[in-house]
């Protein structure tokens, strides 16, 4: 058993949130104890059997880290969403978890509370409460008061140092660009282009406005304090797909500034070393673009816990192909080498690796 695993299962239970991700603003939160294992998932819904536990816990994650959607609350009802918060933590996989495996969480559009929400979601206040509450968060956290439930943690001593970057893609968020249907509701459209055989677009387009924006100026300012902090090796864990070229559901690519500004503020920051974690899709797979980035970028998205989508979008930066089961992220980091790799996989319910790449942190540099 790790060190952490040790200090989570002496009696941290659902407080190893808390421990792991409490912010203290010099660095969020720190920690000197190496990360070897991380895994990763996201998609969890609370009124379905969750038989993936098994196989995280099998896997022996010295963290995991919930990257959204972890419950369905859907809703604008308080009790509604403590009710589905209560039905999670009432799972016996979630438990075992929690009593013995740190966590870090960020939430998605479902736990925000609504599909597809972002800042004009009116419950958002009462939403971030109960977030806070339920993953651990101290009182005094800036998770509680400031513009989203933003957050990033170090791990690690010197020459070991993996920082976790979790962005808030909801509190901030412009409205999403919608299609123009002339006044179709979608699904019924949608139903009736598939059975012509036409290809079926999402229902959102990029938004054309330079304004929009997918985290706000304040988060911006905060991601780029953490992205000039040194470290070894950086994970961005994005609760929607970063790199995935396909605007037609959500994802970084609908608000084509902020998509640029991500791009060129790891350039100006030198944050070397980083690779992305993403959420969301209810399939998994690997992205990666090196045209006009830094450095060749990875996105490796695991999704869902629970969750299968029935068909594949198109995505231009696939490497390999979708995994159309449940599945989780599984991280395992080589520090022997003068600069780490990671190895990583998407692994279906029985614990199999599906999906793999191994990304060499020598190359992500900029020269």
């Amino acid at each position: 058993m790790s060190d952490l695993n040790r200090r989570s299962a002496l009696g941290l239970g659902v407080a190893a949130a808390a421990v792991v991700s409490a912010p203290t603003r010099a660095a969020d939160r720190t920690d000197d104890r190496p990360l070897t294992r991380i895994a990763f998932g996201s998609c969890a819904n609370q009124d379905k059997d969750q038989p993936i536990w098994d196989a995280v816990l099998a896997a022996r994650p010295d963290l995991f880290i919930f990257l959204g959607d972890n419950i369905y609350a859907d809703t604008r009802d308080p009790a509604v969403m403590a009710a589905k918060y209560a039905k999670l933590a009432a799972k016996p996989g979630f438990q075992r978890l929690k009593a013995s495996v740190p966590l870090m969480a960020i939430w998605d559009d479902h736990d925000y509370g609504e599909n597809d929400a972002g800042g004009e979601y009116p419950m958002k206040e009462e939403s971030r409460r109960q977030f806070c509450d339920f993953w651990g968060e101290a009182a005094t956290s800036p998770r509680r008061t400031r513009e989203g439930v933003h957050t990033a943690a170090i791990f690690g001593p010197a020459g070991r140092r993996v920082q976790i970057i979790l962005p808030d893609l909801r509190w901030n968020r412009t409205p999403l660009e919608k299609i123009d249907l002339a006044g179709a509701d979608y699904k019924a459209w949608a139903t009736a282009k598939a059975d012509k055989g036409a290809p079926v677009p999402g229902p959102y387009a990029r938004n054309p406005d330079q304004a929009a924006t997918m985290i706000g100026e304040a988060q911006w300012r905060w991601l780029e304090e953490e992205l000039a902090r040194p470290v070894d090796l950086r994970i961005l864990g994005s609760s929607l797909q970063v790199l995935a070229d396909f605007a037609g559901w959500e994802s970084w690519v609908n608000y084509a500034r902020d998509h640029q500004r991500l791009f060129e503020t790891i350039r100006r920051t030198r944050a070397e070393g980083l690779f992305c974690i993403s959420g969301d899709t209810h399939y998994g797979e690997i992205s990666r673009l090196d045209v006009n980035t830094p450095y060749p970028l990875w996105d490796i998205t695991s999704s869902g816990l629970t969750e299968v989508w029935p068909v594949t979008p198109p995505n231009a930066l696939r490497q390999g192909q979708v995994l159309r089961e449940q599945n989780f992220g599984l991280i395992e980091i080589d520090w022997r080498p003068a600069r780490p790799t990671a190895r990583i996989e998407v692994r279906d319910v029985t614990g199999a690796p599906r999906l793999s790449t191994v990304i060499d942190t020598a190359a992500l540099r900029i020269r």
